[in-house]
């Protein structure tokens, strides 16, 4: 049995193991039931035991607790266009510079507020099938500078299955480096502590092809030793660690939770790089996103208490028509905007003023965004 197979045994994927460890409700319990029903529900041990005695309001809790508010018809499968982008089943092209490839549709933890709910534990159709076609593709395309290996997970890839990916994108000459997007050193660290072979696999990469863990923290909380640990094990193997966390309801929206944590996130030698608005997802939007106006405010103040290195982070959206930085408040009505990555070539570094309601979330159609 392999290292990730044996860690993911000390999961909770049942409500009624939750129900034993939290004393819940028979009410309570059904509602669970109904949750797992159409999202699933995965829970390292690992990260289940960080939540506090005040467990009801414990952000960890909110962050893999299954919650009535996920069975909303509320909101979008698809957020920012991932199908009209998809050009082989598993390979998608948004912007010039990147392929992004769903290598998976599994992970340690399912996060309640993921964007990708629509297939994440459940759905395999959207997963990468053909690594020679999806080889090709990139070969073809020289504008593409870079791979994201993403999911799902990617480091809930078997070793084996790792390698064949890397082996087969550090063979192309013109990327320039090739990204993993996981949330292993933050929920399943010991994927990371346990499995020497993995190590020495991304070890053998990185010295033929640069590459980068993206990882997200959302709360300082998730910052425990096990995971400096994994941290600074990849740091030492030469591979730099950067961070996207996503600004959630209840769980960092305050300056202060967010400073905090994106200056700890410094001092572990992870930087971030991005902090995201909560997408209009399906069974996430009603619970976890903050207005556009007040997430503007909080950011700008969560700014001013932390670190040079720590407020070099861009507030962004996912937008269908590209990923757009969220510059603040121009006036009473309107905000500011700037396309940071632009999937049409009219919008690239564009800036623009746009009416935005006290509670509006997220922006308007592409159509509708003033050219």
């Amino acid at each position: 049995m392999s290292t990730i197979e044996k860690l993911l045994q000390t999961c909770i994927t049942e409500p009624d193991a939750l129900a034993r460890n939290w004393n819940l409700t028979e009410e309570e319990i059904r509602q669970l039931r109904a949750i797992t029903g159409v999202y699933p529900i995965r829970i390292p041990k690992y990260y289940l035991d960080l939540i506090g005695p005040d467990w009801k309001s414990d952000p960890i809790r909110k962050l893999c607790f299954p919650d009535l508010m996920e069975i909303s018809t509320s909101g979008q499968k698809d957020t920012s266009g991932e199908a009209g982008n998809t050009k082989m089943t598993g390979l998608q092209h948004k912007y010039a510079q990147t392929a992004l490839i769903l290598t998976t549709n599994q992970c340690a933890m399912y996060c309640r507020h993921c964007f990708r709910k629509r297939m994440v534990g459940s759905d395999a159709r959207e997963v990468a099938l053909h690594m020679d076609g999806m080889k090709a593709y990139v070969e073809q395309h020289k504008e593409i500078d870079n791979v994201l290996l993403s999911g799902g997970d990617a480091l809930m890839l078997e070793n084996a299955v790792m390698r064949q990916y890397l082996e087969a994108f550090s063979s192309i000459k013109h990327l320039h480096f090739i990204r993993i997007g996981t949330r292993i050193p933050v929920v399943l660290p010991d994927r990371i502590l346990q499995d020497p072979e993995l190590i020495d696999l991304l070890k053998t990469y990185n010295r033929k092809k640069q590459l980068i863990i993206v990882t997200h923290y959302n709360h300082s909380k998730e910052i425990t030793e096990k995971s400096r640990q994994a941290v600074k094990i990849l740091l030492e193997a030469g591979i730099p660690v950067r961070n996207q966390t996503v600004l959630l309801q209840g769980i960092n929206d305050d300056p202060k939770t967010l400073s905090s944590l994106l200056n700890q996130l410094t001092s572990i030698g992870v930087m971030p790089y991005y902090i995201f608005q909560c997408r209009p997802a399906m069974g996430v939007m009603k619970q976890f996103q903050v207005p556009l106006r007040k997430g503007s405010h909080i950011v700008e103040q969560a700014r001013a208490q932390m670190n040079g290195q720590a407020k070099a982070c861009r507030y962004v959206l996912s937008h269908e028509s590209g990923k757009i930085e969220i510059l603040g408040e121009w006036n009473q009505e309107e905000m500011l905007f700037k396309y940071h990555q632009s999937k049409y070539s009219k919008d690239a570094n564009r800036i623009f003023a746009q009416r935005i309601k006290p509670d509006q979330c997220w922006l308007n159609h592409t159509d509708d965004i003033d050219a």
